[in-house]
């Protein structure tokens, strides 16, 4: 003969709360597996020139490219930013083109002329998609033919449509004076940068937060559905003995 046993109501409850919270945790992962993809930051998938690489012909144009598209508010790349110098050992850096960056999707882009043979340096920032700047910089060699012309280059940052550039052949009054210009462009440039970089997480944040408050909410919704399953599926209590002076049933 097969024994048959129940559950009592403590079990049957502990039962679901364990379903229950099985659940919550099945919706919270989900939500942050699909939360992960839009907070993670862009990362370089190649640059040109090459890192590291040796270059005997003039780039004209030196880009970094990155996983996903790059964020671009205003269309005219002012997030994002391009500088070449070089090169190393000279007694005072030169920097190489006309400062301005370009976005095309996921690529940042800027035009530049090298000048004398060596080690150049390429210094680069964008703002991720999620909104988050990203930056970094990385060397290459510049070994010009015979055939290759050189640009002079500045001893100032070049400021996108500024013009605060000191060509290296300038007498030293005009460099010292175009030099305090550049300084002064420079300062309003780290300054603007700064408030870019305080703002640019705001999205971000906020869109963390928003994704915490409905995986809370999937938690909440989940355990009160359980309780009122259970609550529904409660067992009646068996009938008690008859009341005293009762005649028995026969």
């Amino acid at each position: 003969m097969r024994r048959i046993t129940s559950r009592t109501p403590h079990q049957n409850l502990g039962a679901s709360f364990g379903l229950a919270a099985f659940g919550a945790i099945v919706i919270v992962a989900a939500l942050g597996l699909s939360a992960a993809p839009a907070s993670a930051h862009n990362y370089v998938v190649s640059t040109s020139p090459e890192a590291d690489s040796v270059v005997t012909v003039q780039p004209a144009t030196f880009s970094v490219t990155t996983n996903d598209n790059l964020l671009d508010l205003d269309g005219a790349g002012s997030g994002s930013a391009i500088q070449v110098r070089g090169p190393e050992g000279a007694p005072e850096p030169l920097y190489y083109g006309d400062g301005c960056a370009s976005v095309f999707g996921p690529t940042v882009e800027t035009e530049a002329q090298l000048g004398e043979a060596g080690v150049y340096t390429v210094v680069w920032q964008v703002v991720s998609t999620d909104g988050h700047p990203v930056s970094d910089e990385y060397t290459f060699t510049w070994q010009p033919d015979a055939a290759q012309e050189q640009a002079e280059g500045a001893t100032t940052p070049p400021d996108c449509g500024g013009t605060g550039q000191d060509s290296a052949g300038d007498d030293s009054a005009g460099q010292a004076g175009d030099r305090q210009a550049g300084d002064g462009q420079a300062g309003d440039q780290a300054t603007d940068a700064a408030g870019d970089d305080a703002s640019a997480p705001t999205g971000a944040a906020l869109a963390d937060v928003v994704w915490i408050g409905i995986a809370l909410g999937a938690v909440v919704l989940a355990v009160l559905g359980t309780l009122l399953v259970v609550l529904r599926k409660r067992p009646t209590p068996p009938a008690g003995p008859p009341a005293s002076g009762a005649p028995p049933r026969e």
